[in-house]
């Protein structure tokens, strides 16, 4: 099981630049409960280039799995329930297109605190190439296993 980290900072400073084009990569479903890191985590794939479906519980994941096919589905682990979140990724395993899964957790780091905690999320700008090219080896290394796995056509 892949387990995605997000450190939290309690400030930012953003610039603003001009929108660029980006072509729409794989498509990506993002559950979590907590409204700021998912609309966070949101925001970076979507600038990232992916395309992003979000929910804010187990039961709506499992529903948009059962509507739409997904490359990578990221979930937390607690959302309704402990464990709300292996519910989605066992469903999303069942599915016969067989996406590549994830766990997200975040956390807020305090002044002079080392431990997690609180749902506050900012994602700290160095740390985007990082997430961004670990979502891309999680959907390449899916998608090399899946075409493996095909049954060679002889003609």
């Amino acid at each position: 099981m892949q387990v995605i980290s997000l450190s939290i900072a309690t400030k930012s400073k953003t610039r603003r630049s001009a929108p660029r084009a980006f072509p729409r990569m794989a498509r990506v479903l993002l559950a979590d409960d907590n409204p700021t890191s998912r609309l966070t985590l949101q925001t970076v794939l979507e600038a990232g280039g992916y395309r992003v479906d979000s929910a804010a519980s187990a039961a709506e994941a499992v529903g948009l799995l059962d509507q739409q096919e997904y490359a990578l589905v990221l979930t937390g682990l607690a959302m309704e329930s402990p464990e709300a979140g292996l519910k989605v990724l066992e469903h999303a395993r069942m599915k016969e297109y067989r996406p590549a899964t994830a766990l997200v957790h975040s956390w807020r780091q305090d002044q002079g605190s080392e431990t997690p905690a609180g749902p506050k999320l900012l994602i700290e700008p160095e740390n985007l190439p990082e997430l961004l090219s670990k979502v891309a080896q999680l959907i390449g290394s899916r998608a090399l296993h899946r075409f493996n796995r095909r049954p060679l056509v002889r003609r």
